[in-house]
């Protein structure tokens, strides 16, 4: 998934009140305010002086005319930070068929209704196979490196979408949580269970009920983002 706009380079000043970061534009050094795509914790990714990514904008009915959408680590790598991005670059993956293990399918549906008041990111179905209700999580959290983790913060949101893809394995369906790895550092994949006991204690009953669960890490660049090869479940 390429960016609509090619993005511009600053650095950090501050995130703050969640959704608002400001920055210093490389090169004219204008200061900016920023929407930070965000609302968790985005431990490690937001500290003052870090080089990061904006995407310019000219729609005039956005307040803020940039959008903070990568991280940069140095030695080449990025982490993508705009939790909506995952879902865009994975519908484009999965109607490539490129997506390992969800290819062949012959309808990619997106949020549809699902469990209790829930929409399912994607529902792929094909004549004479179960159908397939996937539930994308972007991860960004690195604690030790090499390997990254969800959640990084309480998420009941998530918890609750694990025990409604129990439900569907249950009742016959195939069920998926797909972790999409925004970190081009990430060699393996674990969830974060001192972060969220909870979320870990519904994940580890799904995968008992028959939920699949599946990481892939992605390639990052100021240009786009791309879903790459599977890494491995720690």
């Amino acid at each position: 998934m390429r960016f609509a706009t090619p993005l511009v380079p600053a650095r950090l000043t501050r995130r703050y009140k969640r959704f608002l970061a400001d920055a210093v534009l490389e090169g004219s050094g204008a200061e900016v305010v920023a929407h930070c795509p965000n609302p968790g914790a985005m431990t490690g990714l937001a500290e003052p002086g870090m080089r990061i990514w904006l995407e310019p904008n000219d729609d005039p009915k956005k307040k803020l005319k940039y959008g903070w959408r990568l991280v940069e680590h140095g030695a080449g790598h990025f982490t993508g930070v705009d939790t909506a991005l995952p879902n865009r670059a994975l519908a484009e993956a999965l109607r490539a068929g490129t997506v390992p293990g969800l290819t062949g399918y012959e309808a990619i549906r997106a949020e549809v209704p699902y469990g209790e008041k829930s929409r399912v990111d994607f529902l792929l179905t094909a004549s004479g196979r179960p159908d397939c209700y996937v539930e994308v999580k972007s991860v960004t959290l690195s604690r030790q490196p090499g390997l990254a983790e969800f959640p990084d913060t309480v998420t009941a949101r998530g918890a609750r979408h694990m025990a409604e893809l129990a439900a569907m394995a249950s009742a016959g369906h195939r069920a998926v949580v797909l972790f999409l790895v925004q970190r081009t550092d990430a060699a393996r994949v674990a969830v974060a269970s001192d972060i969220d006991p909870a979320y870990a204690e519904a994940f580890t009953a799904a995968r008992a009920a028959g939920v699949e669960a599946m990481a892939l890490s992605c390639s990052i660049t100021p240009e786009a983002i791309t879903p790459g090869a599977p890494l491995p479940l720690a």
